[in-house]
């Protein structure tokens, strides 16, 4: 069975992931600690756990999910994995951090692609790759059908859903991905999003006012 410990960091309140089993083999998602005090609260839930994180997997490449990737990768020395079609945006988030505040930004090498389709494995435990782009043009989610849950990342939020209006937006092709990949999951299915509190996809097919 997969653990999720969620974490909320930087300025942006962005949601990163730890997800672990039985064995203590971790992955991380979208680490996006920047301050010191950040890293050292996602370290210490990892060390007081005992756990073994063995790859980093990104959703996409904004800059609030990417801060963390290069520092996170060193400590551990595990490979950072990210779609294909998001690298473009990844190298740009140096070209702008620095507007957010974000000074010295640590960019992170991508050891491999992530591709639609793809088997993730850590521990005992999978999780499916589901192409979800419209809010990035790389964009990811993860799908554990065991334990019925996704990291959907800035796809799909309580009552809302991603912004588009960022470079390789697109709102059209973002309700798309909605309704072709994650509202044909079970209704009963958990979202841990990229911001703000977890919801399901009954809910959300439901009451979300972008699809009623």
């Amino acid at each position: 069975m997969i653990s999720v410990q969620q974490f909320t960091f930087n300025a942006f309140s962005e949601n990163t992931f730890v997800l672990f089993d039985e064995t203590g083999e971790a992955v991380i998602i979208d680490p996006g600690c920047f301050e010191k005090h950040e890293f050292q609260e996602l370290y210490d839930f990892i060390e007081t756990n005992g756990l073994k994180p063995v790859e980093i997997i990104n959703t996409h490449a904004h800059i609030d999910h990417v801060l963390g990737v290069a520092g996170v990768k060193r400590k551990y020395n595990i490979p950072f994995a990210l779609h294909q079609i998001d690298e473009p945006y990844l190298k740009a988030v140096k070209t702008y951090a620095s507007n957010y505040g974000f000074y010295q930004f640590d960019e992170p090498e991508i050891d491999r692609y992530l591709v639609e389709g793809e088997v993730v494995r850590f521990g005992n435990s999978t999780l499916d790759v589901l192409f979800v782009p419209g809010h990035a043009p790389g964009h990811v989610a993860f799908v554990s059908a065991a334990d019925e849950f996704v990291i959907g990342g800035d796809v799909l939020f309580y009552m809302s859903i991603g912004r588009t209006d960022l470079p390789g937006g697109n709102h059209a092709t973002l309700l798309a991905s909605i309704r072709n990949k994650l509202f044909t999951l079970p209704d009963d299915y958990k979202v841990y999003a990229g911001h703000m509190q977890p919801t399901t996809i009954g809910f959300e097919k439901k009451n979300n006012p972008f699809f009623q």
